[in-house]
């Protein structure tokens, strides 16, 4: 090539180093070349972390316009720091020979504060934050940004700091790796990290073709597969996604792991496939993640920075969360909080004809007191399909079930066989049942099963509607919060209690979690 091929970078001594690298294998090719450094946004704001700046490329979307302007040829990257799709009119077109892909712990003193409870270190890698809480969540993680040298002197400077944590590849490409250093093998590294990346125009065949000489297969297909679980899992260079994928004895092992952002949540994938036969790997590890609760924690990274707008009363299982509408953001917690009583064997000695059960913590605190054979119940009643179906399924047959207690009462007081029935309840409950019995001369004994605490917590102003499924859970949420909003309630006894504050109450089909999540959704169409 007749001309000289304009290579871009970063100005970092790093990136300087991997440009130069880049430009010793191509001159060897017997082409002219020339450095171009370039300021990245990543280099210009040092005050906030990576994940919080916004851009998707920080470090590379720079170099990306210099290409699209024509002042470059070709850049040069970090390919960890590569998004996973590239800009229109721009392609890989060679992946350098792969450097220690690991990361590095750089420590000040000693070893010690591993086995410590508080310890401070370093990182502007959420990924690599994210792995560390989880190993160790007692510690703090504090941000660190600058270029390999301005981090080793701010970890030198930071008293309160113990250690900090670098690519290895880095350190050694530069020959800064400090004698008090040690790879972190248990921490699973970004997609494609301590490889070197090279990009450039679509429409520049001859570049390209050159490009094509100074590819390392290997390092290729290894990279190309991290970084595609990276991108079905929908991540950007700062989600907590860790991927790794070698080659040996013909074969590919990955291993790939994403991670809540504070660490306390963590799915993993290994998988080995033949070389040749490994098209699908990327695939099939990113829909076990995803099936494993991995949608969840990406939309929870991508609505991180959307406001609560929904807040249940009782907290969500996976299942339930994974119903709500896109414009949804919602948060849980239990406003209600259980203690399971102990039952007198007094109350059991001899068989009870007509019993009374309006929910499964009912049922909890009669199995767990005793066995189905010690539950000598001749008629049970209650309230709720899945009490029914836990009771039936616990203790014994169920002689009729409503959907609300008022139901029930009224039932009762036409068919019920005797006068007398015992009801297993709450200490806190509304008085529906045993006041419905009572003015029908039907004597009702209330036992308290188990015992309702209030745990209400202040929500955010930014909430326009709660979800209540008792009406203890609005009398607790009541305590610390104003009636605001939409009150989504999960049966008329609890829309009865939220009427009391709330202006706008829905009343769900079904009482049930679900017809609730339903009801919120209808409000969001």
């Amino acid at each position: 090539m007749s001309k000289t091929i304009r290579i871009g970078t970063r100005d970092s001594e790093l990136a300087l180093w991997q440009a130069k690298t880049v430009q010793s294998i191509i001159e060897q090719l017997g082409h002219k070349t020339v450095i171009v450094p370039v300021k990245s946004t990543g280099d210009l704001v040092l005050n906030k972390p990576i994940y919080e700046l916004g851009i998707t490329g920080v470090f590379t979307k720079t170099l990306d316009i210099a290409m699209l302007n024509d002042d470059i040829d070709i850049a040069v990257h970090s390919f960890k720091d590569v998004p996973t799709l590239l800009p229109a009119g721009i392609v890989q077109a060679a992946v350098i020979k792969r450097g220690n892909v690991r990361d590095t712990l750089v420590f000040k003193d000693n070893e010690e504060f591993l086995s410590q409870k508080d310890a401070v270190i370093a990182t502007g890698s959420l990924r690599r934050r994210a792995q560390w809480l989880n190993r160790y969540p007692t510690h703090t993680v504090e941000d660190i940004r600058g270029n390999v040298n301005l981090r080793l002197q701010k970890l030198e400077d930071n008293e309160q700091w113990n250690a900090a944590i670098f690519a290895a590849a880095g350190l050694g490409r530069i020959d800064k790796r400090p004698e008090n250093a040690i790879n972190l093998n248990w921490m699973i590294p970004a997609p494609a990290q301590g490889a070197i990346m090279v990009t450039a125009l679509e429409e520049d065949e001859e570049i390209r073709a050159i490009c094509a000489e100074i590819n390392h297969e290997e390092t290729e297909i290894c990279t190309t597969i991290e970084r595609k679980f990276l991108n079905l899992l929908e991540g950007g260079c700062s989600a907590p996604i860790g991927a790794l994928a070698f080659i040996k004895d013909e074969e590919i092992n990955f291993t790939g792991v994403l991670l809540s952002p504070d660490g306390s949540k963590k799915i993993e994938v290994t998988r080995n496939e033949k070389l040749g036969e490994h098209h699908n790997l990327a695939q099939f590890c990113a829909e076990y993640v995803i099936e494993r609760g991995g949608k969840r924690l990406m939309d929870d990274i991508k609505n991180s920075d959307r406001k609560i707008n929904i807040y249940s009363t009782k907290r969500l299982t996976e299942d339930q969360r994974l119903l709500f509408h896109n414009d949804v953001v919602a948060d849980s917690s239990d406003f209600a909080k259980i203690n399971l009583n102990r039952i007198h064997p007094s109350i059991l000695k001899k068989e009870i004809e007509n019993v009374i059960i309006t929910s499964k913590n009912g049922v909890e605190s009669l199995t767990t007191n005793y066995s189905a054979a010690e539950l000598q119940f001749k008629n049970i009643y209650c309230v709720g399909r899945r009490t029914k179906r836990m009771i039936e399924k616990r203790i014994g047959p169920v002689k009729f079930a409503a959907n609300y207690a008022q139901d029930l009462a009224e039932h009762l007081v036409e068919f019920m066989e005797g006068t007398e029935v015992t009801y297993f309840c709450s200490n806190l409950h509304l008085d529906t049942i045993p006041t419905i019995l009572a003015e029908n001369n039907i004597t009702v004994k209330e036992v308290e099963a188990y015992e309702t605490k209030y745990d209400g917590k202040v929500i955010a102003d930014s909430v326009e509607g709660v979800m209540f499924y008792s009406p203890s859970t609005v009398e607790s949420y009541i305590q610390k919060n104003k009636a605001k909003g939409v009150a989504f309630c999960i049966g008329t006894t609890t829309a009865d209690e939220a009427k009391k504050y709330f202006k706008d109450v829905r009343i769900a089909k079904v009482p049930t979690v679900e017809s609730v999540v339903e009801l919120v959704n209808e409000f969001y169409i």
